[in-house]
């Protein structure tokens, strides 16, 4: 019998992983916080700096172009999406929040991939600061708890 949450009561390990990250640099200094707190966890779980690929893009929609290209570029157990998005007074703080995430989604699906998706999307600033660092560690826990169970899995 398959316990697909086995790894969840695990403690994660990530040595021997090759994690590919993607930062947009709009709101660069909440997306700077987030690269730092995940590559921080990163280490804490043994994936080391070697095993990193770091890319940077200018904002949210690009993001998934650039998962893309890892993705299609190979040898990744996972992916990390960072970035964030402040809601302002138009509408397009829904155009790019809605479009940026179903493209990470449907890159994922498309290349069977998993990635940590960490593009923030509130109300305002404080709210983005408030979640920088959690988000962060969040998603280098879940690329490595992915990367773990797609592997079991396949």
């Amino acid at each position: 019998m398959l316990h697909a949450n086995k790894g969840a009561e695990a403690p994660l390990n990530g040595t021997g992983l090759r994690i590919g990250i993607v930062q947009a640099r709009f709101n660069a200094d909440i997306t700077d916080a987030l690269a730092t707190a995940c590559l921080a966890e990163l280490e804490t779980l043994g994936v080391t700096a070697n095993d990193i690929d770091h890319v940077h893009v200018p904002g949210a929609l690009e993001v998934p172009i650039a998962l893309q290209a890892l993705a299609e570029r190979g040898g990744y157990h996972a992916l990390v999406a960072l970035g964030c998005i402040i809601r302002g007074e138009t509408y397009h703080f829904e155009l790019v929040a809605n479009e940026s995430g179903a493209s990470v989604s449907r890159v994922a699906l498309d290349y069977r991939l998993p990635i940590a998706n960490a593009i923030l999307t509130t109300e305002n600033l404080e709210q983005a600061v408030a979640r920088q660092t959690d988000k962060g560690r969040d998603a280098a826990r879940v690329a490595v708890e992915m990367a773990r169970l797609v592997a079991d899995l396949t």
